[in-house]
């Protein structure tokens, strides 16, 4: 079956792909990490806030020990280790990343592990980080870079937990469709490392941290898990999320009873506001969602559209958020335009697992919109776009779906029946039936995810000559 033919479609279709990749350029990691890190004769100069260049921590540190763990790590640590002299470097520095973004770096040891669920090769990869960190000394630097992804990335179960169970219970909760605070709650709470642990591990030592929100609001405990800050959060959450979703008798009982020992005093707390082990703390967020969506806006507008921004804040269930959107879309459809109009989002919804197929939050959303359009009667010429900027949606090889009008036709003439798939979770099957999957690979970056729906007036014309889109972005 071939692509859109459509010239309208197919112009709107690649405008939408350019924003999109707009907000991807804007979450580079490695221009992020420069922008930040400055070094002159054996001192390090790192930015607190990239919108005041005077705040700076600054140090003659006689060795930083670097380690990065993300989706971005790699790019960040590449970046960090061309500005730090490598005589302050102590030994080789670690990266670890999910297997589609490993890539080769001179003496940075780079470790691929699995995304969402942790697997062994990150355990060890955890082990081996830990092991580093333990072994920075008072006067000296540990410089952690950190992105989305980094939660399941650097699985560290508490002691009596193996990585099994602790999946198997993370694994619960992303099927239950609780929301990746509530998922972080526990996290937090099974491991030695987030919510604080790194920190705590890192004492004497000081500590910076680099790092690139995949967190709606920028919550930095939130983002991987928060190694490096301060846990908010208690033994008592962890077990409210588990019986708040009716699923806690599904729970291994190795973490059912180590929440349930830390809820009574039994077990650590992870280190709160005020705790010895932030007193040489300190961190710099240098990307974020927020960025991304402002960089969509300002492509939108280069691309003459009048632009809007929808929701910066975008949650819930996919495919409820997909149908207000719509309902949204058809009351400015229905007062009508005079001109192209870009509605532009970002953030992170949810699925509540019903069936058995395959796709991810953002083809959800992408089927789920197609389906409300049609329902709902939603006239004209749109295209609606939903994609993770780190280039992986759920458990498949796709960033998310791109929709046009014409999109259910073409999948009822695939054979697809889209409500049935879509009540199946099965929206990869059914975008890859009409040609609506969004193929990016993997980006090297994360901040959560970003929306475009494009809407033109009836009397649009495109430009001349208008290419005809690969779905692949960039294009080779």
């Amino acid at each position: 079956m071939s692509n859109p033919a459509n010239p309208i479609t197919l112009s709107s279709r690649k405008d939408a792909l350019s924003i999109f990749q707009a907000g991807v350029t804007a979450a580079d990691p490695y221009q992020a990490v420069k922008s930040c890190l400055f070094a002159n004769d054996r001192q390090l100069e790192i930015l607190l806030n990239l919108d005041d260049l005077i705040q700076k921590r600054t140090g003659k540190w006689p060795k930083v020990h670097l380690i990065a763990f993300g989706k971005a790590a790699c790019a960040m640590a590449k970046a960090a280790q061309e500005i730090i002299p490598a005589q302050m470097l102590a030994g080789s520095s670690i990266a670890v990343t999910n297997y589609e973004n490993v890539r080769a770096i001179d003496h940075i040891e780079v470790i691929g592990a699995s995304h969402p669920l942790p697997d062994v090769a990150g355990l060890n990869a955890a082990v081996k980080c830990a092991e580093r960190i333990s072994q920075a000394q008072k006067g000296e630097l540990v410089l952690v870079l950190v992105s989305g992804g980094g939660s399941a990335l650097i699985p560290y179960p508490a002691d009596s937990i193996t990585l099994q169970e602790k999946s198997a219970a993370t694994g619960l909760l992303l099927a239950s469709g609780a929301t990746i605070n509530e998922i972080n709650f526990v996290r937090k709470h099974l491991s030695r490392l987030k919510g604080g642990g790194l920190a705590r591990l890192a004492m004497p030592a000081d500590l910076h941290a680099l790092i690139l929100s995949d967190v709606l609001g920028d919550d930095l405990s939130a983002i991987a898990s928060g190694p490096t800050v301060p846990d908010p959060s208690t033994f008592a959450d962890a077990i409210a999320v588990f019986t708040a979703k009716g699923i806690w008798d599904k729970v291994p009982a190795s973490v059912q009873q180590h929440l349930q020992q830390g809820k009574l005093g039994k077990i650590q707390e992870t280190p709160k506001p005020g705790d010895n082990a932030f007193k040489n703390s300190t961190y710099t967020l240098i990307g974020s969602n927020a960025i991304s969506v402002k960089a969509t806006f300002k492509a939108a507008l280069d691309l003459g559209y009048e632009a809007q921004q929808y929701d910066t804040h975008l949650c819930g269930e996919a495919r409820n958020a997909a149908e207000k959107w719509v309902h949204y879309a058809k009351q400015i459809i229905d007062n009508g335009i005079d001109k192209p109009l870009a509605l532009l989002a970002g953030g992170e919804t949810t699925v509540t697992l019903k069936g058995n197929g395959r796709g991810g939050r953002n083809q959800e959303m992408a089927l789920a919109f197609a389906i409300a359009a049609q329902q709902s009667g939603l006239t004209g010429y749109w295209t609606f776009l939903s994609g993770g900027t780190d280039g992986r949606d759920g458990p498949t090889d796709a960033a998310g779906g791109i929709v046009d009008q014409d999109t259910i036709n073409r999948m009822i003439r695939a054979g697809i029946d889209p409500l049935a798939m879509l009540d199946n979770n099965d929206s990869y099957t059914a975008l890859k039936s009409s040609h609506d999957i969004l193929d990016t690979g993997a980006t090297g970056t994360n901040v959560a995810d970003l929306q475009v729906l494009l809407i033109n007036p009836n009397s649009y014309t495109p430009p001349l000559n208008q290419e005809t889109p690969c779905l692949k972005n960039p294009c080779p």
